[in-house]
């Protein structure tokens, strides 16, 4: 019996080839068995892992199922916030789900996407609650690299960063620049490696960026990915904790601040 390389696969990786299974294809046949309207997305969608935005605003009577988000994985609502409508996925956790999910908003309309995540603390930057802007993802999870060749870090589009410069002056709660390491693995954040990534420069642990950004790069299409640090990973208890209504009004005012820079951006990103 012949031995496979245990690397073999690897070798099939092309990321300047076209996929075959396509987010179009999918969202089409899933409106047709669904017998859904083609409708498109708000031009600015949110992915909310936690979900506590959508929960928060459905309680209050502010958000609306999306009635055309043909989506087989996830809901869509939609809230009326700064003047625009904005799409919210709850719950898109981990990295291949939140690609999974922005690849289907943008064959479906969206062209702003933003994630807000909770995150863990690696290198203090304050008193938690606070945001980061993610300037550079470490790689430390599967999907990427079917978007990007290999390399250590995948990166917001300089001119995005560019262009938010002094966007957060005026909110409520502290947004920093910095760094994140996303993880597919979240409990297996040992002390050697969240050692190795504060070497790194890490300032923050999440599961989504590196793939979000490496989609973003491949795809030239604006995405914008902040860490909520929320938490030390639980090692000294009273973690995890947004503030009122877990964060939501916070959330959206970034949201807001992000799109205002962003939107106009948005046509000029389009395949």
């Amino acid at each position: 019996m012949t031995q496979q390389h245990p690397h073999t696969w690897l070798s099939a990786r092309d990321t300047d080839a076209p996929s075959v299974f396509t987010a179009a294809n999918l969202m089409r046949e899933a409106r047709r068995q669904r017998e859904l309207p083609d409708l498109p997305v708000p031009r600015v969608c949110l992915l909310d892992p936690d979900g506590d935005v959508v929960r928060h605003l459905r309680a209050a009577g502010d958000a609306q199922r999306h009635p055309g988000w043909a989506c087989y994985h996830s809901e869509m609502w939609v809230t009326h916030h700064g003047g625009r409508d904005l799409g919210i996925v709850p719950c898109a956790v981990g990295a291949p789900y939140a690609v999974l999910v922005a690849e289907q908003l943008a064959a479906s309309g969206c062209q702003l996407l933003i994630s807000v995540t909770s995150a863990g603390s690696i290198t203090s930057l304050g008193a938690p609650p606070y945001f980061v802007l993610i300037e550079r993802a470490w790689r430390d999870e599967g999907t990427s690299g079917h978007y990007l060749p290999s390399e250590e870090w995948a990166r917001l589009d300089p001119e995005i960063e560019r262009r938010l410069d002094t966007a957060f002056d005026q909110l409520d709660e502290p947004v920093h620049l910095g760094r994140s390491w996303t993880t597919d693995a979240p409990f297996r954040e040992t002390k050697a490696a969240i050692v190795s990534a504060a070497a790194a420069g890490v300032h923050a642990v999440e599961m989504e960026a590196a793939a979000l950004y490496a989609y973003a790069e491949a795809t030239r299409r604006p995405v914008v990915c902040v860490a909520h640090v929320t938490n030390t990973m639980a090692v000294d208890g009273d973690d995890f904790e947004k503030g009122e209504a877990d964060g939501t009004h916070r959330i959206l005012a970034l949201v807001r601040a992000v799109a205002d820079r962003l939107e106009p951006l948005a046509p000029d990103k389009r395949d």
